[in-house]
């Protein structure tokens, strides 16, 4: 009996070894650094962050919390879609489904935004953040990737236009991203005008969120901005897109 009480002690031991470490993860709570953030404290929560990090590596809370501090969108997407995969029993996963649906929702990716909102109804059918979410979101894309490309008109007479009036000269421009933070949105489109690029900044709320949409260049139609979105994604490390102006 004894001899049997110890091998399965070591079978267990053993097994332990090889569980995954997230099943071990030591939680955060990140509801007061989330109430800083809110109350205006952003950056003593971003010093914060990385002994955060040390204390907490295997954190799915603290992921949550360094997603919400990260003010480029695109990045942001990038560790909530982390989240969500390497820890989808998360109290946060939820949340992070719902932050990368208004991500998409904000660039006017309606189908990728669709597809998140479904599989935040799929996979957590209680989360408060589908009622949140529910809208009428269009059929297809409003964005149409283009295929060739003219060098986008830089002309003191397309500055000067308007920035919420499309112009039946140009109806298309690249979506060059879109961040929480407007001097980030700002920096970026300084540069494109540093390099003598038209460019612009659009409001748009989701749900409560505020993102400041970067726009460059205009194209005259839909087959004139391909080799420029590859030349501003390459040049300025981003991931572009062509969209018609609304």
């Amino acid at each position: 009996m004894k001899k049997y009480f110890i091998f399965s002690f070591l079978l267990i031991s053993f097994a332990v070894l090889f569980l995954p470490k997230h099943l071990f993860a030591q939680e955060l709570n990140i509801i007061p650094y989330l109430k800083q953030i809110e109350n205006g404290n952003k950056s003593q929560v971003e010093k914060d962050l990385p002994e955060l990090k040390k204390s907490y590596p295997n954190s799915s809370n603290l992921l949550f919390l360094e997603g919400v501090l990260t003010e480029n969108g695109q990045q942001a997407v990038a560790i909530y879609n982390n989240l969500v995969k390497n820890y989808p029993n998360s109290k946060y996963a939820d949340a992070s489904l719902y932050r990368i649906y208004s991500y998409y929702y904000a660039l006017g990716m309606y189908d990728a935004a669709k597809n998140f909102l479904n599989r935040l109804e799929h996979e957590y059918p209680n989360s408060p953040y589908i009622g949140i979410a529910k809208k009428n979101i269009p059929k297809q894309d409003s964005t149409v990737i283009a295929r060739r490309a003219l060098p986008a008109d830089t002309s003191k007479e397309v500055k000067k236009e308007h920035a919420s009036q499309p112009n039946e000269n140009y109806p298309f421009t690249i979506q060059a991203g879109a961040f929480t933070v407007l001097k980030n949105a700002q920096a970026l489109t300084e540069s494109f005008k540093k390099d003598g690029l038209y460019s612009r900044i659009e409001e748009k709320s989701v749900a409560g969120t505020i993102f400041h949409v970067v726009y460059v260049g205009k194209f005259s139609n839909e087959d004139d901005a391909a080799e420029s979105l590859k030349q501003i994604n390459a040049k300025y490390n981003l991931n572009g897109r062509v969209v018609k102006l609304n």
